[in-house]
């Protein structure tokens, strides 16, 4: 009998752990998307700055100033004369030319999906982080019921073999 109750105890165990990795993979899955996102959305606003301005100029004959960076560190001076389109990176080495209005209305779509995207990162963390706790206090208190059951099991067979 003790021994059955061991192995399922084992076995609930083992369900918890694998549940309890299952979860940590997950979070770890919707940290990085997180992480990634974070960077992206300041990206997206820049750009979407840059078209903007661009279109206030938009009629001016006089050539954009700006710096442009090179690299890292490195920038240099640029005039850019007017023009009504832009390129713009999509991803996945793919750029593609857009008019103005056209790129403006494209950045305001990626700018709200990666917020709203973010917001449904932070409720799903949010939930995982209440279920990986749910599980761990759960094993906890498997793991406790399981040492307490074999510590009453081994003090009667103490008792018994010391009254007789």
């Amino acid at each position: 009998m003790a021994q059955e109750q061991n192995s399922s105890v084992e076995a609930v165990l083992r369900r918890l752990e694998e549940q309890h990795n299952k979860y940590k993979f997950m979070e770890y899955n919707l940290v990085t998307k997180k992480s990634r996102l974070k960077a992206q959305i300041p990206d997206i606003k820049t750009s979407l700055n840059i078209v903007e301005h661009m279109l206030s100029k938009k009629g001016s004959t006089e050539p954009l100033k700006t710096n442009y960076q090179l690299s890292d560190n490195l920038y240099v001076k640029a005039a850019i004369p007017p023009t009504d389109n832009v390129c713009l990176w999509l991803g996945a080495n793919i750029m593609l030319e857009y008019n103005l209005d056209d790129a403006q209305a494209l950045l305001k779509k990626n700018c709200d999906a990666a917020i709203t995207s973010l917001e449904t990162v932070d409720k799903d963390l949010g939930f995982l982080r209440d279920q990986v706790t749910t599980i761990e206090v759960n094993m906890a208190r498997v793991y406790n019921w399981d040492v307490k059951r074999r510590q009453a099991g081994g003090s009667s067979s103490a008792e018994v073999s010391a009254s007789s």
